[in-house]
């Protein structure tokens, strides 16, 4: 049995990170993954203990809320072509899961074999979560899931609903024992509840914001990527090229949440941030096609980033503003989450 009894955590992990404090690197340069397998040129890694291979970059399955079928299919044919293998979704992105629906879609144009297809469930109790995993299955055409995950985990509370008796973890475990998932993960945007869901249960892989804004602003991720360091669990980068929240006042470019890289050098540096960092495998870009299109060259061109590299952005992240801060001291102080941070979040007005 995989479960583990519940501990604890400390609860002044998250707060103790002093805002601009330069976290260590953690990319090791001397094996830096220069001998990566690489399909279609775009660079592919082991996942963890899982020994899967998958593509550096993930496909954002939510920017299929943004486009009709014909370019959703084209979309998803195009980043196989470009050598993206790992596929990633949720019943909550898009209005009445619109984007698992188009998602299905266009993967039948996709051998299944040659893809790995990664879902999730916001549900914390076990019939919930079991609703909702047949449900994506029939969406998106398949009979198993490569990777399930608890999606966008905030509090302990929820952790321990989770995996407490009469949790969503029964559910996916009794998936697993049906061949309808082969490996556990979940997704988290503060760095209590990953912490808490990790010393929990021990999970394949972690879904988090690792980005160079939130590192060097407040030392977001720093916590995550240790404890993942000393369980071998995988990490898939999420935010890889957010720029934090839009400051007041500035015009907004495009209609989204937060800030992104816009231009292929500014991309090129925020990804090799992100993959440079020990058991990051692949980073996820925001959902767009186009934000798509530069993570997949800068994939295809990545090298462990250097240090002249990290110190300009060190300076770039310094004009910026954390996404996760607000979130994260709320959580750290005990707060009710039930008023939206980011009211056009789609995280919080799906």
């Amino acid at each position: 049995m995989e479960r583990r009894s519940f501990l604890k955590v400390v609860g002044g992990v998250t707060g103790g990170l002093a805002l601009g404090v330069q976290p260590a690197l953690s990319a090791d340069k001397s094996s830096s993954n220069s001998g990566d397998e690489k399909v279609a040129g775009l660079p592919r890694r082991v996942l963890g203990r899982t020994g899967e291979k998958i593509s550096i970059v993930g496909f954002p399955g939510l920017a299929l809320t943004h486009y009709e079928q014909d370019r959703c299919n084209e979309g998803i044919r195009d980043a196989f072509e470009r050598g993206v293998n790992y596929y990633d979704v949720a019943p909550a992105y898009g209005k009445d899961g619109d984007c698992e629906k188009k998602m299905g879609i266009g993967l039948q144009y996709i051998d299944r074999s040659k893809i790995f297809l990664a879902c999730k469930t916001k549900m914390r109790d076990k019939d919930g979560a079991l609703k909702e995993l047949e449900r994506s299955l029939v969406r998106l055409k398949t009979d198993h899931f490569d990777l399930y995950q608890l999606h966008h985990i905030r509090t302990p509370e929820e952790v321990k609903q989770a995996l407490g008796p009469g949790g969503a973890m029964e559910a996916i475990l009794k998936a697993k024992e049906q061949g309808k998932i082969r490996y556990i993960g979940f997704s988290a945007h503060t760095t209590k509840g990953a912490l808490e869901a990790m010393k929990g249960f021990r999970f394949d892989t972690v879904m988090f914001p690792i980005n160079f804004v939130e590192m060097f602003k407040i030392g977001f991720g720093k916590a995550v990527l240790e404890l993942a360091n000393e369980q071998g669990a995988a990490v898939l980068a999420i935010k890889p090229l957010s720029k934090g929240p839009w400051p007041p006042g500035a015009e907004r470019t495009r209609k989204w949440w937060y800030r992104s890289t816009e231009t292929q050098e500014e991309t090129n540096a925020a990804m090799r941030f992100t993959l440079s960092q020990k058991q990051v495998v692949a980073g996820i870009p925001p959902s767009f096609l186009d934000l798509l299109n530069l993570a997949i060259e800068a994939g295809r061109t990545y090298k462990p980033i250097t240090d002249a590299e990290t110190q300009k952005l060190q300076e770039t992240a310094q004009t910026c503003m954390s996404l996760f801060q607000r979130e994260e001291d709320r959580v750290a102080r005990g707060e009710s989450l039930h008023k939206p941070i980011y009211h056009d979040s789609p995280y919080e007005c799906c």
